[in-house]
């Protein structure tokens, strides 16, 4: 059901995995003898920081009790909430302790809706056998046309102009501003935002 998460991260890498420690998770003696998958209606998730609605309404829709808060908690709000939990989602803000990770034991997945995993002790996750996901292509193109468009406002000096038309001046010359059609582009860094950005920039 860890998998589950990748539901709402359309790209997602795991960062953390080791054999799960099944002792500190509570399953009745009637799902062990089933052999059945825990089910979906049982599976409690807790999503922070204002996730996006079209996540929170596919987990929904696909079963899980889902609980969605706009903000992030504090260490001691996130103890007692992961004490009966088994999915967190979480943004940049929430930090994710050992402490945090050794007061839960349902907890069978973590969700960074974000790039980075900084704000979850991996160790400690990957010691418990609890995955860490997150979405290193969230916002890859949004940075990428970004980018684009300062590069299109600085060559036509558009912040300054803007300065100057708050004060009363308006420039009807375009001195010192220009096309970046024709121009070279120089990226340092060729990561996922820079390839998107030459991709753009070709086209």
């Amino acid at each position: 059901h860890s998998v589950a998460l990748a539901l709402a991260l359309p790209c997602t890498r795991v960062f953390a995995m080791a054999a799960p420690d099944l002792k500190r998770r509570k399953f009745s003696e009637e799902d062990v003898q089933s052999g059945k998958s825990f089910p979906k209606n049982k599976i409690k998730v807790l999503l922070l920081e204002g996730v996006s609605a079209k996540g929170i309404q596919i987990l929904k829709d696909d079963g899980f009790q889902v609980e969605a808060l706009k903000t992030a908690l504090t260490e001691d709000e996130l103890v007692e909430k992961v004490k009966d939990l088994h999915i967190l989602g979480i943004r940049s803000k929430t930090q994710v302790t050992r402490r945090v990770i050794e007061a839960s034991n349902r907890l069978l997945a973590m969700a960074c809706f974000c790039i980075g995993t900084d704000q979850i002790d991996l160790k400690a996750a990957q010691e418990r056998g609890i995955p860490v996901f997150n979405a290193p292509f969230a916002n890859t193109r949004s940075v990428a046309e970004l980018i684009i468009g300062n590069i299109v406002g600085l060559s036509r000096r558009i912040g300054e102009c803007t300065a100057q038309m708050h004060r009363g001046a308006w420039f009807k010359q375009a001195v010192g501003c220009f096309e970046i059609r024709g121009k070279t582009l120089g990226i340092v860094g060729y990561g996922h935002i820079g390839a998107q950005v030459s991709v753009l920039a070709e086209a």
